[in-house]
């Protein structure tokens, strides 16, 4: 091997020896294994991926892949991953996050590090339940769910991921599904190949406290007619392509092809204007098949990109500055 040259990884490469500890079947483990077997192509080379979490059954994702990373504080993975991203803006940095870290307690840090495009990626794990501390609903729980601490059922209204993300103009916005590898893995490669933050939201069973969540979308026999793949500059087609959505007075509405005709069908942009994509967002089961692709794709300013130019023009008009001569040069400073 000459000097220079990249060693070709494998999946094998990002494999650790630390006993996976999720539940037999937990989806968590479809998402590892795509994930080990994506990065292997991205073309980064393995020292510079780095895996940032919070707290939650899919935050003890670094532990599991053989790279840098750290499992952070509830909800405060993003602002970590910002300024690792910042000062360190040769890394590919990937944020690990569940339904009740990141929308919760983690809520404000996740809607800043969207609006500030940071150059990094997303990926939140919604099962819409909190699996590590046995089975209360989260803030992707619909109305009715029993759980331990709802017993009655849940009166809260639940929160839309993608709303959510789009609400803060996330230059990438997407879905996919634990047990759809194959489009699991065509996410994970449209994320990395963004430039700004990228958010994917992954539905994920938890067959313990929440099994079957996602069911009509995953059901073999079913899916076709629940699930509503997007590609961009392609109509909205589904069930088998004898049905597909058109807009009327803002509402999607579902059609017969042959009734109507292909050209009738919307057509997906990715770049379209974001009201689109925010009616794309609220389609879901039972009136409505449920988007999974990449919803959003959009080019805007990185906030790294942004932060590492304001410093070097302040470096160009004050000079590069000493730190040791700041702390220690009395008890007050002059800002220019």
């Amino acid at each position: 091997m000459t000097a220079g040259t990249q060693v070709e990884l494998t999946k094998k490469d990002f494999e650790t020896d630390q006993d996976v500890r999720w539940c037999p079947g937990c989806g968590d483990y479809a998402i590892l294994a795509q994930v080990q077997k994506v990065f292997p192509t991205l073309g980064v080379k393995k020292e510079n991926f780095v895996i940032i979490s919070g707290i939650g059954c899919s935050s003890r994702f670094p532990y599991y892949m053989n790279t840098y990373g750290m499992h952070s504080i509830h909800g405060r993975a993003p602002a970590f991953a910002t300024g690792l991203k910042a000062t360190r803006p040769d890394l590919s940095v990937w944020v690990v996050t569940g339904d009740g870290d990141a929308l919760s307690i983690g809520g404000n840090h996740l809607l800043h590090v969207l609006r500030r495009n940071v150059d990094l990626n997303i990926l939140l794990f919604n099962n819409r339940i909190y699996g590590l501390t046995k089975g209360q609903y989260s803030p992707t729980s619909e109305v009715g769910k029993r759980t331990k601490s709802t017993p009655l059922g849940s009166i809260d209204g639940p929160i839309n991921p993608m709303s959510v993300a789009l609400g803060a103009n996330a230059t990438f916005v997407a879905r996919t599904i634990d047990r759809e590898p194959k489009h699991l893995c065509e996410m994970l490669e449209r994320a990395h190949a963004h430039k700004g933050t990228s958010f994917v939201e992954i539905y994920q069973n938890c067959n313990i406290f929440n099994d079957g969540a996602f069911a009509p979308l995953t059901d073999r026999k079913g899916k076709a007619a629940e699930q509503l793949l997007l590609e961009d500059g392609k109509p909205l087609v589904f069930a088998g392509g004898t049905q597909g959505i058109v807009f009327e007075s803002f509402e999607p509405k579902i059609v017969n092809i042959e009734d109507v005709g292909i050209d009738a069908i919307h057509v997906h942009d990715e770049k379209a204007h974001v009201a689109y994509h925010h009616m794309l967002a609220i389609m879901a089961h039972p009136t409505m098949p449920t988007p999974i692709g990449v919803f959003r794709d959009v080019e805007a300013p990185t906030y790294d990109e942004l932060l590492n130019g304001q410093l070097e023009t302040a470096k160009d008009l004050y000079g590069p500055g000493d730190l040791q001569d700041l702390l220690g040069g009395g008890d007050t400073w002059e800002v220019k």
